[in-house]
């Protein structure tokens, strides 16, 4: 089931360059997005959590889904597991991912590329994602897979991010201080 959320925040994102997570399983894009309590699509991405449990699962789904719920297999989750990370605790998180390249675009659609330095994590997006249940012989979860990312607006980047600015060196044009710092 296809979602788009609007103005939620980019956390851990791999949107140009596929990663593993702690080096296990196959290669994956993903990026997770933190959403407020009070983010008007919350209650429209639980809704879609239980309907494809339903169409999923029928008449077992409520049990299952419970089930779901208390192992933390759904994609949806509690900031507050996550309380060590910056931006996590008092929200909620959505985790997708996908094999495949998301589209990654600018506000105004054309398309982004790493060395643009946008998204980050801690900009604002919107995203598109496919909600979806597995049921095979890796188990039972409700997933959502990470269709494309559109930069809304700037944001505080999360610690770890960003890259160094001129001002943060020293200016050593200066020959004799140049070679003192040798």
């Amino acid at each position: 089931m296809k979602i788009k959320l609007n103005n939620v925040r980019l956390a851990f994102p791999a949107l140009f360059e596929a990663k593993t997570v702690n080096g296990e399983g196959d290669p994956r894009f993903s990026a997770v997005f933190l959403m407020d309590p009070k983010h008007p699509q919350l209650d429209e991405i639980c809704k879609a959590l239980k309907q494809v449990a339903k169409e999923k699962w029928g008449e077992k789904w409520e049990t299952i889904y419970s089930q779901l719920e208390k192992k933390l297999n759904l994609c949806l989750h509690d900031g507050d597991e996550k309380a060590e990370y910056e931006g996590f605790p008092g929200n909620f998180f959505l985790n997708a991912a996908n094999k495949a390249r998301p589209t990654v675009i600018d506000r105004d659609r054309t398309a982004l590329i790493q060395a643009d330095g946008r998204p980050y994590a801690g900009c604002f997006v919107n995203a598109v994602v496919d909600i979806w249940a597995q049921d095979n012989n890796f188990g039972k979860r409700i997933n959502a897979s990470l269709s494309g990312v559109q930069f809304l607006r700037d944001g505080d980047a999360f610690a770890g991010g960003g890259v160094a600015a001129p001002s943060d060196f020293d200016d050593i044009s200066e020959g004799a201080d140049a070679d003192a710092l040798i």
